[in-house]
């Protein structure tokens, strides 16, 4: 019902900066708030960063400062600029999405279905 397709993982060096770009598609009435996890094999899937429908923002501390977080909100897209980036960035990073569809079938928590961001040092 709705998909979300992120894009824009790889391999970069330490420092280096990497864009990852979401769409979401499917029948799609609003989005309330669309961000990035993160997960590492072993451990939970983690916030990144989300951005609310207000423009409000929420970021990891380990992540702040470097990390930028937008939408395209015609798009139903979200991007994360990833800057200065550290070998302990390396996860697979998931898209979410807080989607409400047509239909009546209320709101739904959806995933992409996941990139890879690996920094070597």
């Amino acid at each position: 019902q709705v998909r979300l397709v992120e894009s824009g993982g790889g391999l970069v060096q330490a420092g280096g900066s990497l864009r990852l770009s979401c769409a979401a598609s499917g029948s799609i009435a609003n989005i309330n708030a669309m961000g990035w996890y993160r997960q590492t094999p072993g451990k939970h899937r983690d916030l990144v960063a989300v951005l609310i429908t207000d423009d409000s923002t929420r970021y990891a501390d380990s992540v702040k400062g470097r990390f930028t977080i937008s939408r395209d909100n015609a798009k139903n897209a979200v991007y994360l600029q990833m800057n200065s980036l550290k070998p302990e960035d390396t996860a697979v990073y998931y898209c979410n999405a807080w989607v409400q569809t047509y239909g009546g079938s209320g709101w739904g928590d959806y995933w992409g279905q996941g990139t890879q961001v690996t920094v070597s040092s």
